[in-house]
């Protein structure tokens, strides 16, 4: 079996990236080092060392190469990760076992103009921060599968995937979705309304966002920024056809792992 090791330089040492090497071909199987996500091809599995925010940028190119992958956690809280720093010889093992448990985790395909990107955790649309226009919000309508869902007065819009529900959905105090729910969430950001919960909204919907007036938008996906939209320009968002594959001991896992990191 060929196992990649992807680490990010500012939070694990390199050391112990090749430790990991070291591990994976004395149990009698390959292992290459990527120290950046665009490299990261050519393997069966992948071990990521990092953040949440390493796991994103590892799990969006596998979900390309449907390579599965596990996180060891070398961040903060590591929602995305199986295993916590000092536990990266389980990883090992994890990665060798023919039989082990895997978790797909839907994305989100969006498409705005001539722009196209696929997401993990979120897209958020947002008005730009700018002195000239702190205090002007925008008006967006949305659709889903054609139908007229409401128009938002807000500083912007939030799709969370259920990967992404327990940061966004969780601090506006909404649902938690499971990795295997088929929803999405809808959250307004600080809209000038009462609609400003996260709605919940079914994974094979396309849901579509006009910008009616106010400042152009610019869209996010898992933090990084796409492209801009303006009034009159529709955004389309829909589940991808790819998802990301996480290797994991347990699918109970889950759980567990939330309610270490809320507490």
């Amino acid at each position: 079996m060929k196992i990649g090791i992807f680490y990010n330089a500012k939070q694990a040492d390199r050391s112990v990236a090749e430790r990991l090497v070291a591990l994976v071909t004395e149990r009698g199987h390959e292992a290459v080092l990527f120290a950046s996500a665009k490299e990261i091809g050519d393997v069966e599995r992948l071990i990521v060392l990092g953040g949440d925010g390493t796991v994103l940028r590892a799990a969006r190119r596998t979900s390309e190469l449907k390579i599965p992958l596990v996180g060891v956690n070398y961040g903060r809280l590591g929602f995305l990760t199986e295993y916590e720093r000092g536990e990266e010889e389980k990883a090992v093992g994890l990665v060798l076992k023919e039989d082990c448990g895997r978790v797909r985790r839907s994305m989100l395909e969006v498409e705005a103009g001539k722009m196209r990107a696929f997401c993990l955790n979120e897209l958020a649309i947002l008005r730009p921060i700018t002195p000239a226009l702190d205090n002007r919000v925008v008006t967006v309508s949305a659709e889903i599968d054609g139908a007229p869902a409401g128009e938002f007065r807000a500083d912007g819009l939030i799709v969370t995937t259920p990967t992404g529900s327990t940061g966004y959905s969780l601090s506006a105090g909404g649902n938690i979705l499971t990795p295997d729910c088929e929803a999405f969430l809808l959250t307004p950001v600080c809209a000038l309304s009462m609609r400003s919960r996260p709605v919940v909204y079914p994974e094979r919907s396309t849901l579509s966002f006009l910008v009616r007036e106010g400042a152009s938008l610019v869209l996010y996906g898992d933090g990084i920024p796409l492209g801009t939209a303006e009034a009159g320009e529709k955004i389309t968002v829909r589940k991808a056809e790819r998802y990301a594959a996480f290797l994991t001991e347990t699918k109970g896992g889950f759980f567990r792992r939330l309610t270490e990191k809320i507490n």
